[in-house]
């Protein structure tokens, strides 16, 4: 039987594969150490480097109650996102051989695509916001005789379709109703991720599965995500650069360390008392500020690369608002103007073909036939 590891609170010391090693280096740089001096650089050797990895999701409540998660897609081409709206009551189907999980959508949604083939992030009616992020080192383990199997791309939208809380999916989830399976995407490169949760009291949680263990971080502590490495060891490295103070140096590169570190510190810094368009804007001022620009790309690495575009999520007032990097103008869908009633329609807000909206483009959502999920071969 595959084992679960469930940590619910951040206030704990970092463990991980390396966490002897991590606890090390950030005793080294306590004040007061006579091994201060010992570089970081040093550090990251003894730990190996991990691939710079792309796309940041940071979390955000303020003092009126407002909590905004804002998130950005970075990849090394357009992967053709489009918003999607999808009622209560479809029939799901986990695309993943003969044991393929199957279910029915308990809430309605909004979403953002990925390919055509995956649900990359997404908030349903009752709040709850799920971000598909990449992670190199997942490991979903093998298909349990007598367990349903789930397309990697069904993932966020199941979680979205069945829960209304970060608490209850998170009862759900650690169960392991379903074994995770992930095949190539269209473009051939790995379909790999780690799934980031929020609802609208601030509650958060990150799952991953590593070494074919689910992992589940489960805290309103958890307000950051990025890539590699797993969220065990980037919590010890931003604890290392706590220590320092990110008003007196910021690591500045790409890497997924270093945006785990830059974003947690500008969200933290981030004045509570901010409200409405300006809490919106602080929020994509945080994901501009780990945005990579265009043109940027690593080869053998289709994560490491520019960023295509940005999503912020009220999940007080249930909108999205979407920012693509080749759009001067940023607009919202207010789920309170979208149709969840049980047999309505899909309908899709088309972005593939580089189309542009301002404002609220509610309006221009128009029937589509839902994608199916990335298929993924029998095991």
């Amino acid at each position: 039987m595959r084992s679960i590891i469930i940590e619910r609170s951040s206030r704990r010391n970092p463990v991980s594969t390396d966490g002897r090693i991590l606890e090390g280096i950030i005793a080294m740089h306590r004040p007061g150490s006579i091994r201060k001096a010992i570089p970081l650089g040093v550090a990251l050797v003894l730990l190996g480097a991990a691939p710079a990895s792309a796309c940041t999701r940071c979390l955000r409540v303020f003092a009126d109650g407002a909590v905004l998660v804002g998130r950005s897609m970075d990849w090394v081409e357009d992967p053709g996102a489009e918003i999607w709206v999808f009622p209560r009551g479809m029939r799901r189907h986990g695309h993943a051989g003969v044991s393929s999980l199957s279910w029915t959508s308990r809430h309605g949604s909004v979403g953002v695509s990925f390919y055509g083939v995956a649900t990359a992030c997404g908030i349903n009616e009752k709040g709850l916001v799920a971000n598909l992020l990449y992670l190199a080192e997942s490991d979903y383990g093998t298909p349990v005789p007598g367990r349903p199997t789930l397309s990697i791309g069904g993932w966020a939208q199941y979680v979205l379709d069945s829960h209304a809380t970060v608490a209850e999916a998170v009862m759900e989830l650690e169960r392991e109703p379903f074994t995770i399976v992930a095949p190539v995407l269209p473009n051939g490169d790995p379909a790999v991720g780690h799934l980031a949760i929020s609802d609208p009291t601030g509650d958060s949680a990150i799952l991953e599965y590593i070494d074919g263990r689910l992992r589940i971080h489960h805290s309103r502590d958890h307000r950051v995500m990025t890539n590699s490495p797993p969220f065990d060891q980037q919590l010890a490295l931003n604890a290392y650069w706590r220590g320092i103070g990110g008003d007196v140096m910021l690591p500045g590169t790409i890497r997924a360390s270093d945006r785990f570190v830059r974003a947690s510190f500008y969200v933290d810094a981030i004045p509570d008392t901010l409200s409405g368009t300006k809490a919106i804007a602080a929020i994509f001022s945080v994901i501009r500020n780990v945005s990579a620009p265009l043109g940027i790309s690593t080869p053998g690495e289709p994560n490491v690369a520019s960023t295509i575009w940005r999503t912020i999520y009220d999940q007080k007032e249930r909108v999205l608002y979407f920012d693509a990097a080749t759009s001067p103008t940023v607009f919202w869908i207010p789920l309170a103007r979208c149709e969840f009633t049980t047999d309505s329609a899909v309908t899709k807000l088309p972005l593939a073909a580089g189309q542009t909206y301002s404002g609220d483009a509610t309006a221009s959502l128009v029937p589509a036939e839902a994608f199916p999920f990335l298929e993924a071969p029998a095991r």
